[in-house]
């Protein structure tokens, strides 16, 4: 989706070069029940198009694919989307591309669009503009997912900062939420303008 390569896809890439699964996707109890926990926030709807912005090494995009008719995985770093690419290879309702947000956003329209620990490596603007285009994508009746882990960081913005920059940006409806130690998940509806009954 670019051609160019920005400062943050050159950390990530050189992250993931050093260190194939830099968060233990893979092998931490931590990410098995953050995993589980976010399914379960879907459950039991089933999804057609999604898009998984930050999708790293693919880990989450194996369970998102077994809910969703189709899945746009992308992710700032070529690297990852390598490790990826091999993680899903069999999964043809998958596709995968390299992309920065909010530079580059896909295009079209998503029934489900899913944040997992990505929004806080933004800018406060950056996630401005992520939360409205987001809305602007999802199709009505669909649903936005935000999971943010809530520790300590070293960058600008924290999880729970991140998480109410997204959520009030724009009229979103809180439909869910799980909040635990270290992460908070969210469900996100559009909250759609309200048709005057017509009266006889």
């Amino acid at each position: 989706m670019n051609d160019d390569t920005s400062d943050r896809q050159q950390t990530f890439d050189a992250l993931f070069a050093s260190e194939p699964d830099p968060w233990g996707l893979e092998t931490t109890a931590y990410e098995a029940t953050k995993r589980r926990e976010t399914l379960a926030m879907l459950f039991p709807d089933r999804f057609g198009r999604a898009l998984e912005v930050g999708c790293a090494i693919g880990v989450l995009t194996v369970e998102l694919a077994d809910v969703c008719d189709s899945v746009l995985a992308i992710d700032v770093s070529t690297e990852a989307l390598q490790l990826a690419a091999s993680r899903l290879a069999d999964l043809a309702n998958v596709s995968l591309a390299q992309a920065e947000v909010p530079r580059h956003w896909p295009q079209g329209t998503f029934d489900l669009i899913v944040f997992s620990e990505i929004l806080y490596f933004l800018s406060s603007e950056e996630i401005a503009q992520v939360s409205q285009l987001a809305w602007r994508s999802l199709a009505d009746g669909g649903v936005c997912l935000l999971v943010n882990w809530i520790g300590p960081n070293d960058l600008p913005v924290d999880g729970d900062n991140a998480r109410t920059i997204f959520a009030e940006e724009m009229p979103w409806l809180t439909a869910a939420s799980a909040a635990r130690p270290m992460y908070c998940i969210h469900r996100l509806h559009k909250i759609l303008p309200q048709k005057n009954a017509s009266s006889d």
